[in-house]
């Protein structure tokens, strides 16, 4: 990261730390559409449920690593053994609760994918297929839930989905672009303006 990218004006959350910044300009707020890496972020938002974002960003790799590349056909196959060598691995967070609900998530997910095609074309529906461009002034502003996380977090609970509240939704939304909660400080804000509600 060069000495402009360093002092460029971001988004609170995104602090000082290079992976964390790296983040909010690489990735966060930006549409997202490979099943793959939307079955990545909404493993690692699972993961995140109490903790902080860079807790978990911090274990990526580690993810990455132990949940197969993040490929949900080969971590719809994990069985007790391997769930039981995944409370061992100190590269991941070792939560029962949520190493099981990785598994049969990946489960509902495939199940997910033959029904409409592919999850992008499931959970894009929620936003009408474009980003929600909002313009919060602080980030105080934004909130934790909007009614299309409420909707998404309802339809996944009854499809079996589990940590796939309104809130965790909320920040898988924002992580893969549907909704761009940049705010009107930050470098990133309105770059990529499709519909915007504020």
């Amino acid at each position: 990261m060069s000495k402009g990218e360093r002092n460029m004006p971001r988004c609170v959350w995104a602090g000082s730390q290079p992976h964390m910044r790296r983040y909010h300009d690489r990735e966060w707020g930006k549409p997202v559409h490979d099943d793959r890496r939307l079955f990545e972020m909404l493993l690692l938002e699972g993961a995140q449920a109490g903790l902080s974002w860079d807790t978990v960003l911090r274990r990526r790799e580690g993810y990455r690593r132990a949940f197969a590349g993040f490929d949900p056909v080969k971590v719809a196959t994990f069985g007790r053994d391997k769930q039981a060598a995944l409370l061992r691995d100190v590269g991941i967070i070792r939560n029962r609760l949520k190493i099981e609900a990785a598994v049969s998530n990946a489960r509902a997910f495939l199940a997910v994918q033959n029904e409409f095609g592919s999850f992008d074309r499931y959970v894009w529906q929620f936003v009408e297929g474009a980003p929600i461009v909002n313009g919060w002034k602080r980030s105080s502003d934004v909130p934790a839930t909007s009614p299309e996380s409420d909707r998404l977090s309802k339809d996944l609970k009854k499809r079996g989905f589990r940590f796939v509240g309104s809130t965790i939704m909320y920040a898988f939304m924002q992580a893969v672009g549907m909704v761009n909660d940049h705010t009107l400080d930050c470098f990133l804000a309105g770059k990529r303006p499709r519909r915007r509600r504020h």
